[in-house]
């Protein structure tokens, strides 16, 4: 059998680690050439380059801040050139600021907004001019747009909520043109930055149906199903993997 997404072209953001590399790794592995932007350690971005170009596809890392729009829109046209368009677009990057409503920054509030929300319009609305009918666009946001368990995580709730109305909303937009947009609502995953293994873990698995966070593999997966012709009627849907967290 061939590869599901043979010689199809995409776009990462936030690819470098966590869920995003496990994400570039499952397009790879079915057929996928694949760009991934990210802000910092390149010698991770690299790697998960690498780890994509094992499986005989082209694969190029992209420095760039999603805070910053120009630099979201340059990785979008560097993708198209570099890989010769655009099929899948995954709009993974995401920040969170954890701090009580007294002690929350202005600037931490607009720079969640920036990356988790606007950053997703710019990247969507650049790529979707390079795509073709089956074109894919996924976003990543979060069980929390649904369940706040804990204090101080209202900015971060917000932003992932966001993603909800945004692609039901360009769902109607682009449906017309044979493009589906979709949204992933992961649970805890076991990253660097949210180790399974923490005492903040701990509290977290108890309010869960499965008691154990999730792989990064395990939301590739779903990543990998809606980017696949398989997929082709899903649309403005927002996909909740998250163990039982929000059940």
């Amino acid at each position: 059998m061939s590869p599901k997404l043979e010689n199809k072209r995409a776009l990462v953001t936030g690819g470098g680690r966590g869920i995003g590399a496990a994400i570039v790794r499952h397009l790879a592995r079915e057929g996928a050439h694949v760009a991934l932007s990210y802000v910092s350690k390149p010698d991770q971005a690299q790697a998960t380059a690498k780890a994509a170009e094992a499986f005989g596809v082209k694969a190029l890392a992209i420095q760039a801040d999603s805070a910053d729009p120009t630099a979201v829109v340059a990785a979008v046209e560097r993708t198209v050139r570099e890989l010769g368009g655009i099929d899948i677009l995954v709009n993974n990057v995401g920040i969170a600021v954890i701090a009580p409503i007294d002690d929350y920054r202005l600037e931490d509030f607009d720079r969640t907004f920036a990356v988790n929300v606007r950053a997703v319009f710019v990247a969507t609305q650049a790529a979707v001019k390079h795509m073709t009918a089956g074109g894919r666009v996924i976003n990543i946001g979060s069980c929390n747009a649904e369940r706040m368990p804990f204090a101080g995580g209202g900015v971060y709730a917000m932003s992932k909520a966001a993603l909800v109305g945004l692609t039901k909303g360009f769902a109607r937009d682009l449906g017309p043109r044979g493009i589906t947009i979709n949204n992933v609502q992961p649970g805890p995953v076991d990253t660097d930055m949210n180790p399974a293994n923490s005492d903040f873990a701990k509290m977290l698995v108890q309010l869960m149906a499965l008691p154990r966070y999730a792989t990064g593999d395990e939301i590739a997966a779903m990543v990998t199903y809606l980017a696949s012709p398989e997929a082709g009627y899903v649309t403005g849907a927002s996909l909740t993997i998250d163990g039982g967290f929000t059940a």
